[in-house]
């Protein structure tokens, strides 16, 4: 019988169309409320020093490994380890393959969750609701209760109707709309966060430079840790994405691009949030309430604060299900290599993992955090740091270079094996080691 690989395997029609999947997949809500307070926290624009020497250092290389091993392999992560695991005439490729697929469920099925509390407060938004609840209470009250659970089922519902359309009509189709819209309404609102009066003060916050910071060695490791998860999604998502590429795709480009625009997000990010924050005197360094509650209580106080709740939640909303359809996909992809179910089928079932899984923790919220940190701290790092072995290591470090240059306009050097076989792979080991000291850095 014809596998998966021989008979459906889809590619991009557009290098565009894979850069702004792969940006979607980057751009996750994490992204959007840690950034803004680490750059603040840690030195403001003396953060931004270690943040982008890591970003575009072994961002991305991790970025190029993984969009090549999918590429050279014209599979994703299960199907890819074990194909150069069998090369080698090495057991349990399949095995290691499937930590990848464990971990990008894991985020799936919290993640989902997530997706649902935007979805519950981008229909508060657009009904005005923040004007007259108590919108503190309102999200102690939501969390963690049967009524998330709906939520969920929304945020499953609308992944699924793009992941089930393919590559080419779904998730390609869908980024292309949603990314560019993104972009142009975070440029919008954060005009408009920087007309606040007192505004001013977030600038500073995030600008002013404390060149002190510089020589604590905590700015080095969180920078590191946001610049590594910025840009990957730990040696699953990118694979898949990858393997659908054509061989004569230009892969550091692609990963130079992905990159900066991930970057360029979390900036506006930054630049919308922090400075509204400073403007109406609420807590910068509130995590993931900055979302759901520093932000809707801006949106009360400010002049035009119905419109601007819409574009912001409508925003969180495209970064959200941008980033769940590729973490969807990566189980999706899993089934039908293995077991070669067709698209609909392995969709469904996925869907169902992800719901089904979800609803403990859409009722408890000590559940969810503990799941989210298992998978945040242990899972994911692990199986970034497995499939940097893999490709640079038992595929092999030439083969790894010689398939990234493929297509490439500019080819990696030699001396790009050096660092991607021992600097990338051990700093990789570190940054796992370092988050499970720190409970999580990423």
């Amino acid at each position: 019988m014809k596998n998966f690989h021989e008979i459906e395997r889809e590619t991009w029609t557009s290098k565009l169309g894979f850069i702004l999947a792969c940006i979607g997949s980057a751009i996750g809500l994490g992204n959007i409320w840690m950034f803004p307070w680490r750059l603040g926290q840690f030195g403001g624009a003396a953060f931004l020093i270690p943040y982008l020497l890591f970003v575009f250092g072994l961002g991305t290389t991790g970025l190029m490994g993984e969009f090549a091993f999918g590429r050279s392999q014209q599979r994703g992560s299960m199907g890819a380890f074990k194909k150069v695991f069998q090369k080698r005439n090495l057991p349990f490729g399949t095995c290691v393959g499937s930590i990848p697929v464990i971990a990008q469920t894991g985020v799936l099925i919290f993640y989902s969750v997530v997706v649902g509390w935007v979805l519950k407060y981008f229909s508060f938004a657009i009904k005005g609701d923040f004007y007259h609840i108590d919108i503190t209470r309102s999200f102690d009250s939501f969390v963690g209760q049967p009524e998330s659970i709906i939520w969920n089922f929304l945020a499953i519902s609308i992944t699924v109707s793009i992941v089930i359309l393919g590559i080419k009509q779904g998730i390609e189709k869908m980024n292309k709309i949603m990314m560019p819209s993104l972009f142009i309404l975070f440029l919008f609102l954060m005009i408009r966060s920087l007309s606040l009066p007192g505004s001013i003060e977030g600038v500073k916050y995030l600008l002013v430079p404390d060149w002190s910071y510089l020589t604590k060695p905590i700015t080095w490791i969180m920078a590191l840790g946001q610049a590594f998860f910025t840009v990957s999604l730990g040696g699953a998502g990118m694979v898949v994405l990858g393997s659908y590429l054509p061989k004569n795709e230009d892969i550091p480009s692609s990963a130079v691009h992905t990159a900066f625009f991930d970057t360029f997000a979390a900036l506006l990010a930054a630049f919308i949030i922090i400075p509204a924050s400073f403007a109406f005197h609420l807590d910068v360094t509130a995590g993931p309430p900055l979302l759901f509650i520093t932000m809707p209580h801006i949106f009360k106080e400010m002049a035009g604060g119905y419109l601007f709740g819409i574009l912001f939640f409508l925003c969180i909303l495209f970064a959200a299900i941008s980033t769940e359809i590729v973490l969807m996909e990566v189980l999706v992809e899993s089934f039908m290599d293995q077991f070669s179910w067709n698209r609909k089928k392995s969709v469904f079932v996925a869907a169902g993992i992800g719901f089904i899984f979800g609803i403990p923790l859409d009722l408890n919220m000590n559940w969810f955090g503990n799941f989210a940190d298992f998978i945040s701290i242990y899972l994911l790092p692990l199986s970034a740091v497995l499939a940097a072995i893999t490709f640079f290591w038992i595929y092999g470090i030439e083969n790894a270079r010689e398939e990234i240059n493929k297509g490439a306009k500019n080819p990696l050097g030699k001396w790009w094996e050096f660092f991607a076989k021992y600097i990338f792979v051990f700093i990789a080991g570190i940054v796992l080691i370092l988050g499970v000291i720190y409970g999580g850095i990423g």
